[in-house]
């Protein structure tokens, strides 16, 4: 038997987190990873021309808590980036999120104040809605048919393989929409990427000596070999229960990695592509660090339903199910269910941290520490 007073299933943020805490408290841990590498999604490493690539996609930290800053501060240095995207439409780049620059060229306006634009958008807006139902709704009751249909809706059929009409509003409701010029698309306090990277991040978390890591390991597999006072779970709901009341939905991503024979493909990190092309979107990973090289590498995003699991459904059917596999979680003793794909939420980074960090914090093993 494999004795841990802490076993965690999954090397991910919220795996990551729990291990560094117990192990910091005195606990013996073990942490359980699928996968050939820690880190989950956020897993970096460099390429042959020493550019920073995201395996997983483009990765950017930014949040408004001071505690969780302060918190992944301790493990890494973060550089100042703030992320900004440009949506490519009728072959225009434009600003996303929609803020004032956006609509001024989209409609050839001139607004010199947020005033103007609300009036605008107030009348573009479909007054009828009143509470949105859907985020088809959620989006048309704020910016009207226009903007929706060139710059959300087939990029949202895309990414989810659903219509906008069938998804919960929160989905959209993520995206702000603009009156000012600000063109970041996030406007948190805290932003930046670490400047060696995520992966050196997780290994400094996981390096404490109460904590074992292994690799390439299903817990499933070995889960009779195990004994420990305290089992804490973060990969897939469903799985646990042996998918008794149903197999939950997860949107996957075929990221296809190109290297390019230039210094430069294109004016930012990151360029949507919301209508025609099979893709989403394409990153260029150089910019994220300002790295040096004569070559450049980028990614294209073509979301299915195939591969490892990136984003929770959250549609009707799957919200019930997923009500069901909580409910039968919470009578469970001495196991925790923490993070995207075991409480089947979707999480920004920061808040994965913050989730994590709670969590850990409402048990007696957290109190009283920092």
């Amino acid at each position: 038997m494999l004795k841990y007073d802490v076993v965690i299933v999954g090397a991910g943020i919220s795996g990551c987190v729990f291990a560094e805490r117990f192990a910091s408290s005195g606990k013996t841990v073990l942490v359980l990873e699928k996968r050939e590498h820690i880190g989950g999604n956020c897993f970096d490493y460099k390429d042959d021309n020493g550019i920073t690539i995201h395996k997983y996609g483009p990765h950017i930290f930014h949040t408004n808590n001071e505690d969780v800053w302060k918190y992944v501060n301790k493990f890494a240095t973060f550089n100042a980036y703030e992320h900004k995207v440009l949506s490519l439409v009728g072959g225009e780049y434009y600003e996303f999120p929609i803020n004032r620059n956006t609509v001024n060229k989209f409609f050839d306006k001139n607004f010199i104040t947020e005033k103007e634009v609300e009036v605008f958008l107030d009348e573009k807006r479909d007054k009828t809605i009143i509470e949105p139902k859907n985020s088809e709704e959620s989006v048309l009751m704020k910016i009207g048919k226009d903007l929706y249909e060139n710059f959300f809706k087939k990029y949202t059929v895309k990414q989810w393989d659903l219509s906008p009409k069938d998804l919960d509003r929160s989905v959209m409701e993520r995206i702000p929409i603009r009156t000012d010029t600000d063109d970041r698309y996030f406007t948190d306090k805290f932003q930046g990427i670490p400047v060696d990277g995520y992966t050196k991040l997780f290994e400094k978390m996981l390096s404490h000596e109460n904590v074992t890591v292994k690799l390439n390991t299903d817990y499933f597999e070995i889960k009779n070999e195990l004994e420990c006072d305290l089992l804490v779970y973060s990969a897939q709901l469903d799985k646990f229960f042996d998918c008794k009341f149903g197999k939950l939905k997860y949107r996957s991503l075929n990221i296809v990695f190109e290297c390019l024979d230039k210094r430069d493909f294109q004016p930012v990190a990151q360029v949507n592509y919301p209508n025609e092309e099979e893709f989403t979107r394409i990153t260029e990973y150089k910019k994220f660090l300002n790295e040096i090289s004569d070559k450049t590498a980028i990614s294209k995003e073509y979301p299915t339903w195939d591969g490892e699991p990136f984003y929770p459904v959250l549609d009707d059917e799957n919200k019930k199910i997923t009500e069901k596999y909580l409910k039968e979680a919470m009578g469970l003793k001495d196991v925790i269910f923490v993070g995207r794909l075991a409480n089947y939420r979707y999480y920004n980074m920061d808040q994965a941290f913050e989730n994590a960090l709670i969590l850990f914090n409402e048990l007696e093993y957290g109190k009283n520490k920092e």
